[in-house]
């Protein structure tokens, strides 16, 4: 059996925070097509920053990368399409920034 997921299609998930500098992030976690769609964001307001990220689900490693900040915003996004799991969904997102070493980490559960 498919693993079951909300009706209507259109549940979204979606939390935000500070880093350990001035940095912001937001993670959206929201049902698309029998997967999960995954966004997190880095917004420093500069641009030209590289971040390594990471996204886990449930606790395993599921996306990596790496990022740049770029005009006009001075941020970047990461956009993944992961499987929707039986039960609850944990993705956690976790960003470097390679230069000054401030972090990024948040979560949502869907």
């Amino acid at each position: 059996l498919p693993a079951a997921h909300a009706s209507g299609g259109g549940t979204r998930v979606t939390n935000n925070g500070t880093c350990s500098g001035a940095t912001v992030w937001k993670l959206k976690a929201k049902p698309d097509n029998s997967r999960i769609e995954v966004e997190g964001e880095i917004d420093s307001n500069r641009n030209g920053q590289v971040w390594t990220w990471r996204i886990k689900q449930n606790g395993t490693v599921a996306a990596r990368g790496q990022g740049t900040t770029k005009a006009p915003s001075g941020s970047f996004s990461v956009n993944r399409r992961l499987d929707n799991l039986a039960g609850s969904d944990t993705f956690v997102l976790r960003a470097v920034n390679t230069a000054s070493g401030e972090v990024c980490r948040g979560s949502v559960t869907l």
